[in-house]
This record gives C-alpha cells, structure tokens and sequence, in this order.
C-alpha cells in the first residue's frame, strides 16, 4: 500500500482538502480525530494523560480537550509530554486502519496530520508529502470566525506550530489556499489523479 502525508498548519483548509481526497476515491486516516479518540473515556493514552497532568484537565470525570489545549499551547515542556503519550497510540491505530484498507483491497491512503515533517524531515515511509499553505491572517480569520476561537488563543496555536511554510523543500505538491473553495478543489484533484496515476508503481 502507498502511503501519502497530508499536513498544514490549523486554519489551512487541509480538512476542506482531505474531504476533497475522499470524494476523488482515495480513502484519509484523520489522526487529529483518532487523537481525540485515544484520550476519550477508555481510549488507549486516556489513563496516561491523566496520570500525566492530573485532576485538573478533567470535566465531569473526563479528559476536557480545552482544558488540555489551554496546557499544552501555553508550555512546550508540557506539549512534548503529551506527545510522548499520544503519539505511540495514534500511530498504532493508523497502522492498524491502514491494514484493513489493504485488506479490502485499498491501494494508497493518505495521513491527514498536522505533525508530518516535523524537524525538516519527511517520514521515510511517505510516498508522497502534500503540504496545505494559506497566509496567516486568513488562518486566523477562519479560525476566529468559524470555530469561534479567541484571537489571542489563536495565535498562541498557531505559534505553538510549526511554520508550514518550513515544510515546502519536503513536499512534492503545495496546495495554495489563498482562493476560492472551487480552486482548492481543482488543486486537490490534480493530485488525486497523479496518486491514481502512480498506484502500484515503485
């Protein structure tokens, strides 16, 4: 199975765009929603996190994803602790959703995660590295106005990333959304037609 990255920084569009994928036949493993699903009541890191960051983060006896973001946003220290959890139980529930997509007889699958290319360095096992830019202050705008998100918290996550920017020299196509919806479809569905193009080829 061909495995493709999809990254971009909050308020990128990468999930206008990973929905995009999806209506072109290929299937997206969203890690940010099997993220929450580790740290749901029973969920693989859920335990761990709390053992990790106490009492404080929960809300009627569960992890509360703001309260934990109000954490880990504001201290790298405690944003690497909360990834040293997570991260080995998303990964494992990607390799296992990847196996029965090959089962079903699924030939490429693309990771949407905004993780991907941390450092300057592309995962080995990526065949392809999609990157989704878009200019800060529209980031910010959608964020602000569609997610109902402070401004000030805003910047904060956004400024707790990874300028997307960095990751350009690692990916093999850029999807530009700085337009209109119909041109981020029409850049997503080229590359959708390049990955079919390539399918089983080494």
């Amino acid at each position: 199975m061909d495995l493709y990255g999809l990254t971009g920084g909050t308020g990128s569009g990468k999930s206008e765009a990973a929905r995009r994928f999806i209506a072109r036949g290929i299937p997206v493993i969203d890690a940010d929603v099997i993220g929450h699903e580790v740290i749901a009541p029973g969920g693989a890191a859920e335990q761990k996190i709390i053992a990790a960051f106490g009492q404080t983060i929960l809300s009627c006896g569960k992890i509360d994803r703001e309260k934990l973001s109000a954490v880990v946003f504001r201290d790298a220290d405690a944003r690497m602790k909360l990834n040293a959890v997570v991260h080995p139980a998303i990964f494992e529930e990607i390799a296992r959703r990847c196996a029965a997509l090959e089962a079903e007889g699924r030939h490429a699958v693309i990771i949407d995660a905004a993780l991907l290319g941390e450092g300057g360095v592309r995962e080995p096992w990526l065949k392809g590295f999609i990157l989704v830019v878009c200019p800060e202050a529209e980031r910010i705008r959608r964020l602000t106005a569609m997610r109902g998100i402070d401004e000030e918290e805003v910047k904060r996550r956004i400024a707790a990333q990874t300028p997307p920017e960095s990751k350009r020299a690692l990916a093999d196509w850029v999807i530009n959304n700085d337009g209109s919806i119909e041109a981020l479809h029409a850049q997503v569905d080229a590359i959708a037609e390049a990955i079919h193009g390539q399918i089983g080829r080494s």
